[in-house]
């Protein structure tokens, strides 16, 4: 049986590399690339699969070896990236995470509308990834899950 991962996707710049780091306690320098990347914890989506609509079949395909979805926003750059209802195409459970929330709170409520028109329900993380806030939160909360659903999710203390 192969291992179940934590599938992260979001659009370009929105942290999502620097997130997947955090969750295979990893803190070496950053690797951008075009290529989906498997990590101990996660698989990290390159965001031109989100960018370009044809290459969502690619996303439901990967998320067959997922448990759960983490599908990020910026809440510092406001773009709608994802079709309306998104999230629904998926068999696992998605999960909000709305990143840089330090910055722009002005645009909270924006990204929260986001989220309900691309299929999230809540909770939705409120996080940033630079000064750690919500990260322990959402981590307790991804193994909580993972218990519930039977993923695969590797801390060390």
């Amino acid at each position: 049986m192969r291992k179940k991962r934590i599938m992260v996707i979001g659009p370009r710049g929105c942290g999502k590399t620097s997130l997947v780091n955090f969750l295979n306690e990893y803190d070496g320098p950053l690797r951008r690339t075009q290529d989906t990347i498997y990590g101990k914890n996660t698989i990290d989506v390159p965001s031109a699969y989100i960018e370009n609509a044809w290459m969502y079949k690619h996303m439901i395909a990967l998320s067959q070896d997922a448990w759960c979805m983490l599908l990020m926003l910026d809440q510092s750059r406001c773009a709608e990236v994802y079709s309306h209802g998104f999230a629904k195409a998926f068999q696992v459970p998605v999960i909000g995470v709305i990143n840089k929330s330090d910055l722009s709170p002005e645009n909270e409520e924006i990204c929260i509308r986001q989220m309900k028109t691309i299929g999230v329900d809540e909770p939705y993380f409120m996080v940033s990834v630079t000064d750690g806030t919500g990260m322990n939160e959402l981590k307790s909360y991804l193994l909580e899950l993972k218990e519930r659903y039977g993923g695969y999710y590797e801390v060390h203390n």
